[in-house]
């Protein structure tokens, strides 16, 4: 109990923190949702015993193709105007990339072609495919095609090879993503192995689920960049080419622990390697995202921490909004420790969980919602009409105007309850002076308990009733009246 209790005081102290900083990335604030329209679409394969595992709606199942083997989709259903342009991508669990000491493939597609076909919709076209990209020797355990589909209605994943043999099998997940409006939701987590146990979105809930779960109109591409046991360096030695054959938006780089691991005197290289990586980001178009290194109870690491981390906080100054701040997992794990395995460095499956739900909920909140408009705005005043005096029959009367009804909940006054009053509640209370919330927004926004005034909590109760974990907020303050006399 005790734990549960800390968590919640932890969660509501870093969100209200978080909130402090939307404001700093104003200029990344376009979010254009691409969401999957693949999901349960006619699905066919040449030997696949089980096609429809690659796009139902669990990422735990997967579809197994023996190679050679394709695997295609029938999206005629789909609006031609949604499938415009769009990205192809797949998963696999194998590690990111063959390096380092800890690397792995584990049915890993080498060998493939994506194709296209114009034909109807309905039965399986055996011919007029269209080879639009070609790969070969490929060693990521996904990857992401943009793909022109303005004309066509068929997708193809054709593989020759898994882990360059053919014969093999290969193991995918494979969604198809509406980008016509540009890629824009796309993320690419690079890091090390407490990236790559965190970040698949196979074990638990993942990334892009948290995030359609807070706002049902995103469903982000998520690619797992860890790698086991490789530190910044590695990162900055294969970051151009993994840059190369990504169109991910955001980059997150998430490397540290083994950096500080007994080596207390590293930060200086650690902030060299970092810095290349920022700058190879920003130069590829793409917004590189810093997350701070866990926290641990490991002797040999546990020390060396902060002054990594402190390596973040001068690199988060120095790029200002051309970065994005991650998730502070150093003062998360520390508030948390029951959240770390036996070996005091990586996370438990509980922690893991949580480190991912805090990813979603952070950047929803400080990349998703930054085009929010400030709660305080000021707006342009209508300008008055000229009337003509009223009439006997329409003489002004002094009853008094009705109060507006309190909406709980609605923060933002824009009449429906959605996660921007949760971020509005946040902002306020991390900046009033800044952030102030309306006259009608403050009776609105106290909403967990009416009448204590506005605090985290309501904001909290807002997430839960946007996230479907509570089913209602009193409506009017009549709701309220009804259950004090209830």
């Amino acid at each position: 109990m005790k734990n549960s209790v800390k968590r919640m005081i932890s969660a509501v102290s870093a969100a209200a923190a978080a909130v402090v900083s939307l404001s700093a990335f104003t200029s990344y604030a376009k979010v254009t949702p691409n969401p999957v329209i693949s999901r349960n679409c006619p699905v066919y394969s040449g030997k696949a015993s089980q096609p429809t595992a690659a796009n139902d709606e669990h990422y735990f199942s997967f579809c197994f193709l023996t190679s050679p083997d394709y695997i295609a989709y029938d999206l005629s259903a789909v609006p031609s105007e949604e499938k415009k342009q769009i990205i192809a991508v797949w998963y696999n669990t194998s590690s990111y990339d063959y390096i380092g000491n800890y690397k792995n493939r584990n049915m890993e597609p080498s060998d493939y072609t994506i194709e296209v076909n114009a034909a109807e919709g309905g039965a399986y076209p055996e011919s007029g495919w269209e080879v639009v990209e070609t790969v070969s020797g490929n060693t990521l355990s996904s990857r992401q095609h943009l793909v022109n589909m303005e004309k066509y209605n068929w997708i193809r994943l054709n593989i020759e090879k898994a882990d360059d043999e053919s014969g093999k099998q290969a193991s995918i997940n494979f969604d198809i993503h509406n980008v016509s409006e540009g890629v824009s939701d796309s993320w690419l987590f690079l890091g090390d192995s407490i990236t790559a146990g965190g970040m698949n979105n196979c074990y638990g809930t993942g990334f892009a689920t948290h995030i359609n779960n807070l706002d049902s109109r995103y469903f982000p591409i998520q690619e797992n960049g860890g790698i086991g046991g490789i530190r910044s360096i590695d990162g900055k030695e294969n970051i151009d080419r993994w840059l190369s054959t990504s169109h991910a938006k955001y980059v997150s780089v998430a490397y540290g622990t083994n950096d500080c691991w007994g080596n207390p005197n590293g930060t200086e290289e650690y902030y060299n390697n970092t810095k290349y990586m920022i700058d190879a980001i920003l130069a590829a178009g793409k917004i590189p995202v810093l997350p701070k290194i866990p926290a641990s109870t490991n002797k040999d690491v546990m020390d060396n921490v902060p002054l990594y981390n402190a390596v973040i906080d001068r690199l988060c100054d120095e790029y200002g909004d051309k970065v994005v701040k991650g998730p502070d997992f150093q003062e998360f794990i520390a508030s948390n420790p029951d959240y770390l395995s036996g070996d005091g460095v990586h996370p438990s499956d509980v922690g893991y969980a949580a480190m991912r739900e805090e990813w979603a909920r952070l950047m929803y909140e400080t990349v998703y919602l930054a085009d929010t408009p400030d709660v305080t705005e000021p707006t342009e005043p209508p300008t008055a009409e000229p009337t003509e005096p009223p009439t006997a029959t329409e003489a002004p009367t002094d009853e008094p105007t009705a109060a507006p009804d309190i909406k709980y909940g609605d923060a933002n006054c824009d009449g429906i309850i959605t996660m921007a009053d949760a971020a509005a509640i946040f902002q306020h209370l991390g900046n009033h002076d800044k952030y102030a919330l309306s006259e009608q927004g403050l009776k609105n926004a106290d909403c967990s308990n009416p009448g204590d005034g506005v605090t985290p909590a309501d904001a909290l109760a807002v997430q839960k009733l946007t996230a479907k974990q509570i089913e209602s907020l009193p409506e009017t303050t009549a709701d309220i009246s009804e259950l004090d006399e209830k």
